[in-house]
């Protein structure tokens, strides 16, 4: 990259948190020491509900500042009072949709590729009746969606309600990640299998 085109990512990553950063407190989102923001995420918070941030973690919302692009700015979302999203010291985001209705925690140095998703809900009841208009989703369409640390999850791949990803695993791009992974492992595909040991 160029020096000129360096200089000129450092200044959009500085307006894009000065903008921000008040927005963030006033929302009650937890964040630790130099969080970079290139563009501006989308936050939605349920009243009681905690998001926090931890150290030197970039959220990229612009296609600017990543190579691949992003399909839209990173969304954090929590759907209920109770519902935690924790994301850890050293995490990269870029467009990714995080959505918690109950906890999803990404730990430490965990790298998340261009338009992510993870969730630990199915959003909709399985029954038909009434499934277009329920509101928000109950209590038994949530569980727990943990990412370890250091984990690298490819761009495009989808990470379902209850799934547990271990530490140091790579998840191949465009992955269905729908059962645990195992630590040390690369694993990928529709669904996600471990394809070899790190």
């Amino acid at each position: 990259m160029h020096i000129l085109e360096r200089a000129h990512l450092r200044l959009f990553f500085l307006l894009s948190s000065l903008v921000e950063y008040p927005a963030l407190k006033l929302l009650g989102v937890e964040f630790g020491k130099d969080l970079s923001l290139a563009g501006i995420p989308i936050i939605s918070k349920f009243p009681g509900s905690k998001i926090s941030i931890g150290n030197r973690v970039v959220l990229c919302s612009s296609s600017i500042a990543t190579a691949l692009g992003v399909n839209h700015p990173v969304v954090l979302r929590t759907l209920t009072k109770k519902a935690i999203i924790e994301i850890g010291d050293d995490v990269g985001i870029s467009g990714g949709s995080i959505c918690a209705g109950q906890h999803v925690a990404i730990g430490t140095r965990t790298m998340l590729g261009a338009n992510v998703t993870i969730a630990d809900t199915d959003f909709h009841d399985f029954s038909q009746k009434d499934r277009r208009y329920a509101g928000t989703p109950k209590d038994d369409l949530f569980m727990p969606t943990i990412i370890e640390e250091n984990v690298f999850i490819g761009t495009g791949t989808i990470v379902l309600k209850g799934v547990r990803i271990g530490k140091n695993a790579v998840i191949g791009a465009g992955s269905i990640v729908s059962h645990n992974i195992p630590e040390n492992v690369i694993a990928a595909g529709n669904p996600c299998k471990v394809i070899k040991s790190l």
